[in-house]
């Protein structure tokens, strides 16, 4: 019997990163959770193995590079690679610091840069990496150095997807919008209610909106689609204001 196909799914012990990877275990695969939450992957790998599927924790922090060493050279048939994980926090322009977009990079690309690397050694034709961008790549009040970030991601993403074309891997990015998860909800400057008002359709997503997108991009079906950010956001980038 062949070997299943494994996805790894970064930050995978919650919210979009969880729904991501129950998605891929859905579809099949066995699915690595990698999370820097032991309890938070054991409850992801509980939820993927009682729906039938094939799940696995690896705790581990993405910015140890002798773990995401450890990590690829123990995974069997790597089919896809979600790269989910990330940091963010509010703070103004006024009160920014060097190190914290040195902070933010260091997580949200630079670690994503050196998975991605590594995976690709050993991902054959038929591939595929996705990573999560965000809406905020296109401007964002209040988190600066985050926005950036994801727009560096955007960049990698459609330069990898040069890089790698030859080898049969797809590369592509989801940028989800304001999708409703405990950390949403945590921020400090959260207002629900004022978010849904903006949408366009008045409400807010949710990760299975985004594991759905992330699912078909790293599918078979989407083979033929590399360099991609897929806006996932309700229409909110579409701006302007309804009726006028």
């Amino acid at each position: 019997m062949a070997q299943a196909n494994t996805s790894i799914v970064t930050g995978a012990g919650a919210g979009i990163g969880r729904a991501i990877a129950q998605r891929l275990a859905q579809a099949g695969d066995n699915v690595l959770v990698v999370d820097l939450n032991t309890s938070r992957a054991d409850e992801t790998v509980a939820l993927i193995n009682e729906a039938g599927g094939r799940g696995q924790a690896a705790v581990l922090d993405i910015t140890d590079a002798a773990a995401l060493d450890a990590l690829i050279a123990e995974t069997r048939n790597l089919r896809c690679l979600v790269n989910n994980a990330g940091i963010f926090d509010v703070k103004s322009f006024d009160t920014l610091t060097a190190e914290d977009f040195r902070r933010m990079y260091e997580v949200n690309l630079v670690a994503l840069f050196g998975l991605c690397q590594r995976a690709a050694r050993v991902m054959g034709s038929g591939g595929a990496i996705v990573n999560i961008a965000s809406r905020a790549m296109l401007g964002a009040s209040q988190y600066i150095h985050y926005a950036t970030s994801k727009a560096a991601v955007g960049g990698f993403t459609r330069s990898l997807a040069l890089e790698l074309a030859p080898k049969g891997i797809t590369v592509n990015a989801v940028a989800p919008g304001v999708i409703e998860t405990d950390m949403l909800r945590a921020r400090s400057d959260t207002n629900l209610d004022a978010l849904r008002a903006m949408q366009p359709g008045g409400t807010l997503g949710t990760p299975d909106d985004i594991a759905a997108a992330v699912q078909f991009l790293a599918s078979p079906e989407a083979k033929f689609i590399t360099g991609q950010i897929l806006l996932v956001d309700g229409g909110r980038s579409l701006g302007g204001s309804l009726g006028i």
